[in-house]
């Protein structure tokens, strides 16, 4: 049996960042990873998405490229997936080396991971034990218990696909459903978004989404909001049939593909009997130090449920490995086009726990960069404090939609989390012109 201070069981953002922090403490590490390092995050999430987004940009570029004096044929022009999806793979290649590179210090190994006996796990019948065991096994798509939901594909099949469907049907409004209508309406696919509750990102502040939702429907994309889709099934010419219940009616559509997208659920690892972990109903059960109802055995990122994003699971592997980290604040963002982002309270949190809040918008049509990108149909909306003592309000939260939200948001972020007074920021010089000036111009008001 091999002996270690520290395993880790997966590689993704939380699991590679959490070895590599307890080798650089100089601490013996293994990590075991059952597949390619860097996780779903690098191999069929947050990286292979938006490498597509990229090529979604450039297309939709091109469609208005005459505005711009640029000239060109554009009935000529075409999608090829297979192109893109090499350029992906090249992407992913090239960070996996980073991967390694960061993660050099420890052992590895792979296969699949099986908690055994206490402090101890299992590789392949081969066992290694160490006192701190962290579990990092990620997440995967989840699924509707509806007839014929075996004839959905998922956003791990979506990343690969190599021939671009004429129409798609995308269950679910959420974060994965936006970015993938996003990036296939921009190709020339016919999408149809299908959500169950009444609008589209529930978690999102809702001016934010509504915009998001116009923003996306003039460029194509069909929205069946307050629906709830009860079976998928087979139709005639190779298409699929959706039928989903809107407002006490029964509907369907025919499509040509149709992609599940309601959430990830977590990914436990396997365990022996008397290893049992104790699950909720999200996730790993895990207390306010990530740590399991196993001793010495904790689990961070998508696994316990509590914040399926990448920047989450990093966050909590420094924790884990004994670092300073603020949890109070994870911002969030979408790439769709436009792009969303959002950081800190909604108006409906503020008002669930009591919190005064005074609301304040910008609009990007007012800032001169967004004009020059031709981008300029946004808003960032900012809620306030207000403090009766005379001192000056921070900011509560923030929400974008506009170009670059997801780079914007990263300021007020910092400005909430540290609970900077808004004086901090207008006495702030900010570069001109820049998309950044948006923000001022809500303090401003």
């Amino acid at each position: 049996m091999e002996k270690y201070d520290v395993i880790v069981i997966g590689s993704g953002p939380g699991g590679y960042e959490a070895a590599a922090m307890a080798a650089a403490d100089g601490l013996a590490t293994l990590l075991i990873e059952r597949d390619a390092l860097g996780g779903t995050c690098l191999n069929r999430g947050c990286i292979p998405t938006k490498a597509l987004c990229r090529s979604a940009q450039v297309a939709g570029d091109m469609a208005v490229a005459s505005r711009f004096g640029i000239v060109a044929d554009t009935a000529s022009w075409h999608t090829d997936l297979g192109v893109m999806v090499r350029r992906k793979e090249q992407i992913l290649a090239q960070l996996r080396e980073a991967v390694d590179m960061v993660t050099s210090k420890c052992t590895k190994v792979f296969g699949e991971a099986r908690l055994c006996a206490p402090h101890t796990v299992e590789v392949d019948g081969r066992q290694y034990t160490a006192p701190k065991i962290i579990i990092a096994t990620g997440s995967e798509p989840a699924t509707l218990p509806i007839p014929g939901a075996g004839l959905c594909v998922n956003s791990d099949f979506m990343l690969s696909l190599e021939e671009l469907p004429e129409s798609l049907a995308v269950i679910g409004g959420g974060v994965i459903g936006m970015e993938f209508a996003s990036i296939f309406s921009a190709f020339g696919t016919k999408v149809t978004v299908i959500e169950y509750c009444k609008e589209i990102l529930p978690p999102f502040d809702a001016d934010i989404a509504k915009r998001l939702r116009s923003a996306m429907k003039a460029r194509g994309v069909t929205f069946c909001t307050s629906s709830a889709v009860t079976a998928v099934s087979e139709a005639a010419d190779g298409l699929r049939t959706v039928t989903f219940e809107s407002k006490g009616k029964e509907k369907s559509i025919d499509t040509a593909m149709v992609l599940m997208a309601v959430g990830r659920r977590a990914n436990p690892p396997a365990t022996a009997p008397g290893m049992e972990l104790a699950m909720s109903r999200r996730g790993i059960e895990v207390d306010e130090s990530y740590r399991t109802n196993l001793p010495g055995v904790y689990a961070i990122g998508d696994c316990n449920g509590i914040c399926m994003l990448a920047h989450a699971a990093s966050a909590q592997a420094a924790a884990v490995m004994g670092r300073t980290v603020n949890m109070d604040v994870m911002p969030a963002a979408v790439f769709t086009m436009p792009e969303c982002a959002m950081a800190g309270l909604t108006e409906e949190e503020c008002q669930k726990r009591g919190i005064g809040f005074r609301a304040v918008k910008a609009m990007f049509r007012g800032n001169g960069k967004a004009l020059a990108m031709d981008e300029a149909d946004g808003m960032l909306k900012l809620l306030l404090s207000t403090p009766d003592d005379g001192t000056p309000p921070h900011i509560l939260g923030c929400h974008i939609c506009g170009p670059h939200a997801a780079d914007l948001i990263a300021e007020a972020a910092l400005a909430i989390a540290q609970r900077l007074p808004v004086t901090a920021l207008t006495t702030t010089i900010h570069a001109h012109p820049t998309l950044s000036e948006v923000l001022l111009s809500a303090l401003r008001r």
